[in-house]
């Protein structure tokens, strides 16, 4: 068999390459009333401005089925598994957990993303082309971790209240007031999600959103994926513009963020994600 990749369903990778490449992927939670919803299993129906509505991480007990499984499936070539930003959800850590209570622990390693949505994905993504060609585990792995390190993402919020009360925005971003800013420049560094400009024209924060993306991508050829939640117009501007500035782009996938990230960024949001030297 092969290395088997996993991740989780905030990767929002598209389904095909999924299938492809037979990456396993766990759901997170959103947490309705007293609903509990699995993404990308169940059927979700979600008021993004509520501020009843919140999210939970996999479990240790739901992640160390999925590993088991994986290894299983790859006849003991081993797991890695590349997980959301252990900064912005516990999903990493509850991974930790369940792979210290495996038996075979030794042949899964976890990946902390540093990133979220994509920036999760396009790791996950390299990781299994390499695991498909017939590498070792401990290639696939420093494959993933490598892709991790030089992942860059920038997004575009109407508000930042809902990041601020999850405590998923850097206590440097709180002194400002979103009513004051029409378009916070947010990024993720070293896992964590921070401001990054204040911008005040909805014409200027994509400029800035887009220069931010090229400058990131560089001359060796990127994969670039676009994300955004019911902004489809806004965000197929800004893939039309970044193909234009960007012709050595290697990759390029254009999606909705999924509902565990939506939740926390609201209706609007426009991101890029970027990974120098592609994943291929």
């Amino acid at each position: 068999m092969a290395v088997v990749v996993v991740t989780d369903s905030s990767a929002s990778l598209p389904a095909e390459l999924v299938a492809e490449l037979d990456i396993a992927v766990v759901p997170l939670h959103v947490l309705v009333g007293d609903r509990t919803i699995r993404e990308g299993v169940d059927a979700i129906d979600i008021d993004y401005g509520s501020d009843t509505v919140t999210t939970s991480a996999a479990s240790p007990g739901e992640l160390r089925a999925v590993y088991e499984q994986a290894l299983e499936r790859s006849n003991g070539d081993g797991v890695v598994a590349v997980h959301l930003s252990r900064q912005l959800s516990g999903t990493w850590e509850s991974g930790r957990q369940a792979v210290r209570d495996m038996d075979a622990a030794d042949q899964v390693r976890l990946v902390d993303s540093l990133g979220a949505g994509l920036a999760t994905g396009l790791p996950a993504l390299a990781a299994a082309r390499r695991a498909h060609s017939g590498a070792p585990l401990n290639v696939v792995y420093d494959t993933a971790v490598a892709a991790a390190g030089r992942s860059r993402t920038f997004i575009l919020v109407n508000r930042t209240e809902q990041l601020r009360r999850g405590g998923r925005l850097s206590s440097a971003a709180a002194f400002f007031g979103s009513e004051l800013v029409s378009k916070p420049l947010l990024q993720i560094v070293e896992g964590r999600l921070e401001l990054r400009e204040k911008v005040r024209t909805r014409s200027k924060a994509y400029a800035k959103l887009v220069a931010a993306a090229v400058d990131a991508a560089g001359d060796d050829g990127a994969a670039v994926a676009v994300q955004h939640l019911g902004a489809e117009d806004a965000a197929n501007t800004v893939a039309t513009q970044l193909r234009e500035l960007l012709p050595g782009i290697r990759e390029f996938i254009v999606a909705e963020f999924g509902p565990t990230l939506a939740v926390h960024l609201g209706v609007g949001a426009v991101g890029v994600l970027v990974l120098p030297g592609g994943c291929a």
